[in-house]
């Protein structure tokens, strides 16, 4: 597979779809659970500049940097979150884009190809498919892995550690794994073997201050005053750290080492090599149901009749009716599920083209209105765009079907033409056959 064609998978779902009103830009791949990541910055830089322009925008406030390019120069940087390190990354391209022109890095993706020459947009994806990028990611990677390394061996060897429990607010001196030690033997309170903790200090601070907002660090909840937070974590047996909290991924080595993998990415592969030397037994197994969520709403359902059944009931929305009118096949739906998608996501009807400051405000304007079933017109989703999800985890996406079983009776019904094999030289056919230089073959060995 070529550079262009591996380029089309893409997270080309961050391209706008009404460039015409720079809120409705997104980012990044939407998905359900949240993620969060990191970037490290260079010192005594506290901005960032664009890689076309002298717009600079805080590092912290990389978003903004990244809708801007995506705004005012039409190119957009997939993966963001793998970059090691934004800030040289940004720099390191916006040298490069003065040397050769952008076609030669980035792949061009052009929006509303099937509408007149001079509303078509051109977009630019600059993405880790190219050599030169990829080298560059991974180049960055290694650099912050070292200084991650270095600043590990510092506080592993550092004797002028002072730290005070977050529980019982004793004070230690000495190294970090004293104090991380007690809270594990005292409190119950693992966080892991301080050999596998890094910036301890940060941590720490974080934790205290989370405990100090009256939350919960496992269920994330907040509680009215300490002793009913204390009782909470005592009971519950809260008093570990919530696993799939992103916030807390800088503070563990595993996180740094390999380019793109999460500490359970990294675990599950150790996994894997141990189960490579057990017997495969699977008599215990448990397949859990991949929940399909409804289109307009957040109701989930585990079999997709279910869902279809929600959205005629509440929403007034007929998703295989539609399919069935329109004549649509799987790559149809497909569109047309990620244009609703994203209609739904940016608070516009897709009715009337009207923009709602809530998704519950918009839901009780297509209701009213009976615009969940007034679709636009087909070349208003059928665009190439759509072909990317909205949501990167949209379960319903792997439901669709194009299968006659799908088909109405009248459909189904249709007179399909069988062209029968041509016999005419059947007897010639059987003469040539390889089949016959086999068996005589075959006759003479015997």
């Amino acid at each position: 597979m070529g550079i262009k064609s591996k380029l089309e998978t893409k997270e080309a779902s961050l391209i706008p779809n009404w460039p015409s009103d720079s809120k409705d830009c997104i980012l990044e791949p939407l998905s359900l659970p949240e993620s969060s990541g990191g970037t490290t910055t260079l010192e005594g830089s506290p901005s960032v500049t664009c890689i076309f322009c002298e717009e600079h925008f805080p590092v912290a406030e990389q978003d903004k940097l990244l809708k801007h390019m995506i705004i005012e120069h039409k190119i957009v940087i997939a993966d963001v979150k793998l970059v090691a390190d934004f800030q040289r990354y940004i720099l390191y391209w916006r040298k490069r884009f003065t040397e050769q022109p952008i076609t030669d890095f980035c792949s061009v993706i052009r929006i509303n190809s099937t509408a007149p020459f001079e509303e078509q947009e051109n977009y630019f994806l600059l993405c880790d498919v190219l050599p030169e990028d990829r080298i560059l990611r991974e180049e960055l990677q290694k650099q912050r892995l070292k200084e991650i390394l270095e600043q590990q061996q510092q506080e592993r060897n550092d004797t002028n550690f002072h730290g005070i429990c977050i529980f019982c607010n004793e004070e230690f001196l000495g190294n970090r794994s004293v104090l991380l030690n007690h809270m594990a033997r005292e409190h119950a309170f693992n966080i892991g073997l301080p050999d596998n903790i890094v910036n301890c200090n940060e941590f720490l601070c974080t934790l205290q201050k989370k405990l100090d907002n009256l939350q919960c660090l496992y269920c994330e909840k907040t509680f009215r005053d300490k002793n009913t937070l204390k009782d909470h974590m005592r009971k519950k047996q809260h008093r570990k750290i919530n696993p799939k909290n992103r916030e807390y991924d800088r503070f563990y080595v595993i996180n740094y080492l390999e380019l793109g993998k999460s500490w359970e990415e990294v675990q599950l592969e150790d996994d894997r090599e141990l189960l490579d030397h057990q017997e495969d037994d699977w008599s215990d197994w448990e397949e859990h149901p991949a929940f399909a969520v409804c289109l307009f709403c957040e109701k989930q359902a585990e079999t997709i009749e279910k869902l279809y059944v929600h959205m005629e009931d509440a929403h007034e929305f007929d998703l295989l009716k539609v399919k069935s009118e329109l004549g649509l096949n799987f790559y149809q739906q497909v569109k047309l599920v990620n244009f609703i998608r994203r209609q739904v996501h940016q608070c516009r009807c897709y009715g009337c083209h009207v923009k709602f400051k809530s998704k519950a405000d918009l839901r009780t304007h297509m209701e009213e209105t009976k615009h969940t079933s007034l679709l636009p017109d087909r070349k208003t989703w059928d665009q190439l765009e759509y072909y990317f999800p909205t949501y990167e985890n949209d379960t319903l996406l792997c439901t669709l079907s194009d299968s006659e079983s799908d088909l109405t009776a009248q459909e189904q019904n249709e007179d399909v033409p069988i062209i029968s094999e041509d016999t005419s030289k059947l007897y010639a056919l059987k003469q040539s056959s390889i089949l016959n230089q086999l068996l005589l073959q075959e006759c003479l060995k015997n």
